[in-house]
């Protein structure tokens, strides 16, 4: 974290700026990025948006949402643009394409992705936008479906801070909490990595904790309830682990996505992690086995039912 940052740029921060109504672009209107815009309508900010999917918009075009015709007609649209697609490959298709984001670029954007997407490549693209005169943060963020619709994720930013002021006011919109993890791109990113890691593991080990308490008779609603109550609780186990037991009617992240972000993770550290790759062999199961698009909960279950504890000798190779 920027050890220079105030109260206001680094960690903590205050209530949003109830007088900023800024026209905001908006490209990626999915599960999570249709709760932001949401959002951002709610708090009466323009937005202009766009998706692949253009179904997909119907629900905040309702709500007052201006649709776009492209990712360039978005630029053109708003100073402030956010990003929220599924992969590295997603985000460069929506910036470099003949009608994207940097064909729009001016000085005065600020282009904010906050995708979970390779720190490299945002960090490369960065350099492109900052060559049109605008300027970029990789600003993932942390937190479940309920959280982008309460307004309480936590953002992760990486980048100029000297951005970060200029957008913090509609950041802080959308989360409890904007960390700045310093002045390079690509920060923000890594750190979100470290983060869904640890998502990864702690779902193996609950897995693996559900069949010790399966093998003395207790049942998994009495092991969850019991473990939810206890000491390694985690904020993601009390939303994730109930899934275990009932699948939600909506995914909130699958299992295809924490398998991505494992793996962008495993590439970030640079040298072998034994329970990160044990992570990532696991899920390539799952997805193998044609069940990476339901809830990343599945994990626990493929581990829970016995089905991914084999061959663990060679997890650190």
């Amino acid at each position: 974290m920027n050890g220079q940052a105030g109260p206001r740029d680094g960690q903590a921060h205050g209530t949003p700026d109830t007088d900023d109504r800024r026209s905001i672009g908006f490209v990626g209107l999915g599960a999570m990025g249709g709760r932001m815009a949401a959002r951002l309508l709610a708090a009466g900010h323009p937005v202009f948006g766009w998706n692949r999917t253009q179904e997909r918009m119907r629900p905040l075009i309702a709500q007052g949402l201006t649709p776009c015709a492209s990712p360039r007609e978005v630029a053109d649209r708003a100073d402030t643009v956010l990003t929220m697609v599924w992969d590295s490959q997603a985000l460069l298709a929506v910036s470099d394409r003949a009608d994207g984001l940097l064909a729009g670029f001016t000085p005065r954007h600020v282009l904010v992705d906050l995708g979970t997407v390779e720190p490299a490549v945002s960090s490369e693209l960065a350099e492109r936008v900052r060559s049109r005169g605008a300027d970029m943060l990789d600003c993932p963020v942390s937190g479940s479906l309920d959280a982008a619709e309460a307004g309480t994720l936590v953002l992760f930013a990486g980048g100029p801070l000297s951005a970060l002021r200029r957008v913090r006011p509609v950041l802080e919109r959308l989360g409890r909490a904007v960390v700045h993890l310093g002045e390079a791109n690509g920060a923000g990113l890594t750190m979100k990595l470290a983060v869904n890691l640890q998502v990864a593991i702690q779902s193996i080990a609950w897995g693996e904790a559900m069949i010790v308490a399966e093998q003395a008779g207790i049942s998994r609603t009495d092991a969850t309830e019991a473990m939810l109550a206890s000491v390694i609780a985690s904020p993601m186990l009390h939303y994730r682990a109930p899934f275990l037991l009932a699948e939600p009617p909506e995914v909130w992240a699958s299992a295809e996505q924490l398998r991505k972000d494992v793996r962008y993770a495993l590439e970030a550290a640079g040298r072998p992690l034994g329970a990160g790759t044990l992570a990532q062999r696991l899920l390539d199961e799952i997805c193998s086995a044609g069940e990476g698009g339901r809830e990343a909960a599945q994990l626990m279950r493929h581990v829970a039912d016995g089905r991914g504890t084999a061959d663990t000798t060679g997890a650190g190779t």
